[in-house]
C-alpha cells in the first residue's frame, strides 16, 4: 500500500452541513475500496489565487491516506461525477513527504492541545 495525499476544492455556495457531507462521501468512497485513513483537515472557506468557474473562493479539504494504486481511479472519477468539486489533486507521498506529514500532524495535534 502506498500513502497518498488528496487536497480539493468545494464550491463556495455550500453550507459547512453540505460541505462536509460531501468530504465524507469522498471519504466512504475511499473506506469502501479498502483504503485506511490516516488523517483529514477541513482548511474552511480561502481565497484562491485565480477564479476558477467564475469563483474566487472555495472549501478546501485535505485527506491523508493508504491506499492501492487503483483507487485513487475510482476516487479521482468521483470527484469528476461530483459537480461540487471544483478542483483536486492527488499526491503519492515519498519517504520524506511521509516523515513531513507525521512531523506537521504532531505540530497541529500539540496547537489543538493548547
Amino acid at each position: 500500500m502506498n500513502q497518498y495525499e488528496t487536497v480539493f476544492i468545494l464550491t463556495p455556495v455550500l453550507s459547512d452541513e453540505q460541505m462536509k457531507e460531501t468530504a465524507a462521501k469522498f471519504k466512504k468512497v475511499l473506506t469502501d475500496k479498502g483504503a485506511e485513513i490516516i488523517n483529514e483537515e477541513a482548511w474552511g472557506l480561502k481565497k484562491m489565487a485565480y477564479a476558477i468557474q467564475k469563483k474566487s473562493t472555495g472549501f478546501y479539504c485535505l485527506v491523508e491516506f493508504k491506499a492501492e494504486p487503483e483507487v485513487i481511479k475510482t476516487l479521482e472519477t468521483a470527484f469528476r461525477r461530483d459537480e461540487k468539486v471544483i478542483r483536486f489533486q492527488t499526491v503519492k507521498l515519498d519517504k520524506y513527504a511521509v516523515e513531513y506529514a507525521e512531523k506537521r500532524r504532531a505540530k497541529l495535534g500539540k496547537k489543538e492541545e493548547a
